[in-house]
C-alpha cells in the first residue's frame, strides 16, 4: 500500500506541474514548428531508450514518452493560437496523457491496489480537465468585466459631455463615443 501511496503522490504532483504551463501572447510559426519538432526528436530518443527494458516497464517508459511528447506539442500549439480555447485543449491533452501513464503505472499491481491506483488516475484526470475548464470561465469572466469597466467609463465620460455645449460638445461625444468597443 505505501508502493500505491508513493506513485500516486508522484502522480499527482506531476499532474499539476504538466497541467500548469504559462503561456504568452501568441507565439511565431517559427517557434511552434521548432517545438513540434524538438518533441519528435525527443519522443524518438526516450523511445529508444524505452526497448531495453521489458513488460509493463517498458509500456511505461512509453507512454511517459508519449506524454512528453503530448506536453511539448501542446504547450506549443496554445502558446502558437494563444487563445483560451487553445490553453484549455491543450491542459486537456496533457492530463489525458498524465492519465495514460499514471494507468500503465497502476498494472504492475493487483487486487485492491490496483484498482485504487485506476481511480486515483482517473480522479487526478478529471481535476485537471475540471481546473482546465475553470481556468477558461475565469479568463473569459476577466474579460467580460474589462469590457464592462471600459463601457462604464465611456458613459461617465459622455455624461461629462452633457455641461458643455456646441462643437466641444460634438468633440467630447465622439472622443467618448470612440472609447466604446
Amino acid at each position: 500500500m505505501k508502493k500505491t501511496f508513493s506513485m500516486l503522490v508522484i502522480a499527482a504532483a506531476s499532474f499539476g506541474f504538466m497541467a500548469s504551463p504559462s503561456f504568452a501572447a501568441a507565439g511565431s510559426k517559427a517557434d511552434y514548428d521548432a517545438a513540434k519538432s524538438k518533441a519528435k526528436a525527443d519522443y524518438k530518443a526516450a523511445k529508444e531508450k524505452c526497448k531495453s527494458l521489458k513488460d509493463n516497464a517498458k509500456d511505461v517508459c512509453e507512454a511517459e514518452a508519449k506524454a512528453a511528447r503530448v506536453k511539448t506539442e501542446s504547450d506549443a500549439e496554445a502558446a502558437y493560437k494563444g487563445t483560451d480555447k487553445a490553453r484549455e485543449k491543450a491542459r486537456k491533452d496533457i492530463a489525458e496523457a498524465n492519465y495514460k501513464v499514471a494507468k500503465e503505472k497502476c498494472d504492475d499491481l493487483k487486487g485492491n491496489d490496483k484498482d485504487v491506483c485506476q481511480k486515483d488516475a482517473k480522479a487526478a484526470k478529471e481535476s485537471a480537465e475540471a481546473d482546465a475548464k475553470a481556468d477558461k470561465k475565469v479568463s473569459d469572466a476577466r474579460k467580460d468585466a474589462a469590457e464592462d469597466k471600459h463601457d462604464a467609463a465611456a458613459n461617465a465620460q459622455k455624461e461629462k459631455c452633457d455641461a458643455l455645449s456646441g462643437a466641444e460638445k460634438s468633440r467630447c461625444i465622439g472622443e467618448a463615443n470612440s472609447m466604446k468597443r
